[in-house]
């Protein structure tokens, strides 16, 4: 019985064998383990590299557009913000005194050089030139009198009188002489002697007074006396001027052209010589003053150029240059201003109007320039693709100026003409095949 069970039954294993085949399945199962590890990693990789992609799946190189790199200037416009003020302002004032009678302007009229702005009652000045006129020319014709001399009429008078007194001195003196014969006769009293000497004494005082003026007639005037006369001629046409310019100035008129800031009179005042009517500003000289950032201050210089526009004169636009620094910083906003001087600006153009102004600063003139589109931005760095041997090249390169559709770049692995990719170039690898479309070489950067 036991040797039939024996024979019957299969012989079991050792043990030195079944430990065989568990290192063996093991080794195997580590085989498959880092065979699939092999296949899926290869299999991301290609899926992730573009170039690889292509190369495996046959597809063609990417078609892409260069230009050829340009050297140029930088330019980087900031946008200033600022307001206009006028240059000059002039307060014009009363020369005389006087009640107003019309104020013919209002606050923002424009007016013209020699306008009449106001006028002031002018009764008193009326008065004072019509004397000064009478006596100019009561003046003007003692003058004439004596330059013309004296009329023949007047001489023969003169004679005449002469002749009826030298007549009656002759008659005294003889009376006389009878007189002194009858007092030495006795006859009469020496009383009467002395009061016939009076009348010959006065008969001679009067005959040489008439000699004198007879004289005078017939020599004429003295230089002295035209000279004389000719100073009070000049005297009285000063005057006359003078009451003529204070009439005049009854009416107050604008030396210059402007617009009416303010108006400090009104129909009725009673004003003095030298009181304020009206401030005007100067309309054909403005200046407009912007605010720097806070990183330009003091760096900016006068001569930079700068493109103005304002919101209320939608199409005007003026470029102009800055004419000045202000030395200090504004009060109220704490930054640097800048002074811009317009000559013959707008109408419209008034004081205390917002501006804008567009500040060009220019940079080295040795930078590359290149359209935006050529630039790549990865996380936070700005990549440009060039081409060699029909394979992409990726380049790092430094942003210096935005200037919009155009940017000024700096990197030494760069150089003038080089190619450069400007369409196709945001999903490209380095390395990547590429297929030049068009070779742009004539387009203005």
């Amino acid at each position: 019985m036991k040797t039939s069970e024996s024979q019957g039954s299969s012989p079991q294993p050792s043990v030195p064998s079944r430990r065989l085949n568990r290192v063996q399945l093991g080794l195997l199962a580590l085989l498959l383990l880092v065979g699939g590890g092999v296949v899926v990693w290869r299999t991301l990789t290609s899926a992730n590299d573009p170039a690889s992609s292509q190369m495996a799946q046959g597809q063609p190189p990417t078609p892409v557009e260069t230009i050829a790199l340009k050297q140029g200037q930088g330019v980087r416009r900031i946008q200033l913000l600022g307001q206009v003020e006028a240059t000059k302002s002039a307060t014009l004032r009363t020369q005389t005194a006087g009640t107003v009678e019309r104020v013919l302007v209002e606050v923002g009229d424009r007016i013209s050089p020699g306008m009449t702005i106001a006028t002031l009652d002018d009764a008193d000045q009326q008065l004072v030139l019509a004397e000064a006129r009478a006596r100019l020319t009561q003046e003007r014709s003692e003058l004439a009198r004596l330059l013309v001399g004296t009329r023949p009429e007047i001489i023969a008078q003169r004679q005449a009188e002469l002749r009826s007194v030298q007549a009656r001195e002759r008659e005294a003196q003889q009376n006389l002489k009878r007189y002194q014969e009858l007092v030495a006769a006795g006859a009469i009293s020496e009383k009467a002697l002395l009061e016939e000497t009076a009348a010959v004494d006065a008969t001679q005082a009067e005959r040489l007074k008439v000699q004198a003026a007879l004289a005078e007639a017939t020599a004429g005037p003295t230089r002295e006396e035209i000279a004389a006369q000719k100073a009070s001629v000049a005297a009285a046409a000063s005057a006359a001027n003078q009451a003529k310019l204070s009439l005049a100035r009854t009416q107050v008129k604008a030396p210059a052209g402007g617009i009416v800031r303010s108006r400090e009179v009104s129909t009725g005042d009673l004003v003095e010589s030298r009181d304020p009517v009206v401030t005007l500003v100067n309309s054909n000289e403005l200046d407009v003053f912007l605010e720097l950032p806070e990183q330009l201050s003091g760096s900016i210089t006068p001569g930079l150029p700068v493109q103005l526009t304002a919101r209320a004169i939608p199409n005007w636009q003026r470029r102009a240059t800055i004419s000045g620094v202000v030395p200090a910083a504004n009060a109220a906003s704490r930054r640097q201003m800048v002074r811009v001087r317009l000559q013959n600006p707008p109408q419209s153009l008034l004081p205390k109007m917002a501006t804008a102004g567009e500040l060009e600063l220019l940079f080295d003139a040795d930078s590359l320039v290149v359209p935006r589109d050529a630039l790549v931005q990865r996380d936070d760095t700005w990549l440009l693709f060039t081409v060699a041997d029909g394979k992409a090249v990726q380049v790092q390169v430094k942003l210096a100026v935005d200037m919009g559709e155009t940017v000024a770049i700096s990197s030494s692995q760069l150089q003038v003409g080089q190619p450069v990719i400007v369409r196709g170039g945001e999903g490209l690898m380095h390395g990547a095949p590429v297929q030049v479309a068009e070779q742009n070489t004539k387009q203005e950067l």
